[in-house]
């Protein structure tokens, strides 16, 4: 595969760069430097400032609002824009539900859902994990039954990611309780204002608030709530979950990581002066860089052969695998490099009024570190993507 860009590709990363320089406001890139938390406006803000450029689903059809780029474009802008500190695409609408339904919605939900995705006005979040179903997610157990002119939606999610902001959540259901548990499943859009929703928080090892319950205790949602045909949900959620692998790889977040690694590691932190100048330091450093290497050719790769048919390709399941584990390796990294200074806890949640013990960079070190034990979780663990990988693509 000839990985040279070409003289046009070359302009466009130069402008997606110098497009973050001068609009990327600086609150909110110094957060994504100091690992620290975005608010729901920082969101929604820079959101509309990429809409206003026609840039916020790269990734769609032209008719719904996407660019037209090619996959090498796409690539480059999504490596630009997180290796350069802005906020990620909030993806339960873009990369999620909004390919759902312009796949196998409705003409009604694109024309009432896609606009309104593209510059935020609806937030999303994901109604798929449950307590008994996480990533054998075909064990869930949330009913949908009809009744009238309505769905009426039971059951309990939960690791629902930013459900205190959403106002609406895509939901999987069992509608048929008598086949095969792949084959009777729905995927509904819900209004998150409908009553018989309860939101509790859950909070996180890092002292955040990211992930919460969500319960639905006869929740009634019109039966145009339904998205495609009744129990071939399981079909959209393979979908949905392959472009939510597509994105997992996170390459330019691991290589904003090494860029910040790198630089604190120059620092005379403690005691023998800069980590950097230990040998065997800087070798763990190349280790990572020659993973992320392999690991943004083969993103390449899976973006390049995408598929139209709406069938997942599972050499995502190769991205999640080894994304995640660089992800952790950089955290784990920068832990090495912060040493003891990264004891005096600090939560990554704004609002602390206490001073910072040590370097004012320090704290955030340790709640990223631990927060990072999620990635190798969420999204299908680790373990089913190998068995993926394993059947799909070595054919065992």
């Amino acid at each position: 595969m000839d990985l040279r860009l070409t003289e046009e590709e070359v302009a466009f990363r130069a402008e997606v760069r110098a497009f973050l320089r001068d609009n990327l406001p600086a609150s909110i890139r110094e957060k994504g430097i100091a690992g620290r938390k975005l608010t729901k406006d920082d969101y929604v803000r820079w959101t509309r400032i990429l809409a206003d450029k026609g840039w916020a689903v790269p990734f769609w059809p032209k008719q719904w609002g996407g660019t037209g780029w090619s996959p090498v474009k796409q690539s480059i802008f999504l490596d630009e824009t997180q290796r350069g500190n802005a906020p990620e695409a909030i993806a339960f609408g873009v990369s999620m539900v909004g390919p759902v339904i312009y796949t196998f919605g409705s003409q009604a939900q694109k024309e009432r859902f896609l606009p309104r995705i593209v510059d935020l006005r609806d937030w999303w979040c994901q109604g798929f994990s449950e307590p008994g179903a996480g990533s054998d997610l075909a064990s869930l157990r949330t009913s949908a039954r009809r009744d009238g002119d309505s769905w009426v939606i039971s059951g309990q999610k939960t690791w629902t990611t930013m459900a205190q902001y959403a106002d609406w959540i895509f939901v999987l259901a069992r509608t048929n309780p008598q086949a095969k548990k792949q084959e009777g499943i729905s995927f509904f859009l819900v209004d998150m204002k409908t009553p018989g929703i309860t939101v509790r928080p859950i909070q996180t090892i890092d002292g955040g608030h990211e992930v919460n319950e969500v319960f639905l205790d006869e929740v009634r949602a019109p039966l145009d709530a339904l998205v495609g045909e009744e129990n071939k949900g399981w079909d959209y959620a393979k979908f949905l979950l392959a472009n939510e692998r597509n994105g997992i790889a996170r390459v330019g977040i691991s290589k904003a990581r090494l860029d910040r690694l790198r630089e604190l590691a120059a620092l005379p932190i403690y005691g023998s002066g800069p980590k950097i100048d230990d040998p065997f330091f800087r070798a763990k450093i190349a280790a990572v860089e020659v993973e992320l290497k392999a690991l943004e050719m083969t993103q390449m790769r899976v973006i390049s052969n995408r598929r139209n048919d709406g069938k997942p390709d599972p050499a995502s399941s190769v991205l999640k695998i080894k994304g995640s584990e660089i992800q952790q390796a950089t955290t784990e990294l920068l832990m090495e490099v912060v040493g003891p200074y990264a004891l005096p806890y600090e939560t990554t949640e704004d609002g602390s009024n206490e001073p910072p013990v040590g370097f004012d960079w320090s704290g955030p070190l340790a709640p990223t570190y631990f927060n990072n034990r999620k990635v190798t979780i969420y999204g299908g663990s680790n373990e089913i993507q190998r068995g993926i990988i394993a059947k799909a693509i070595l054919g065992l």
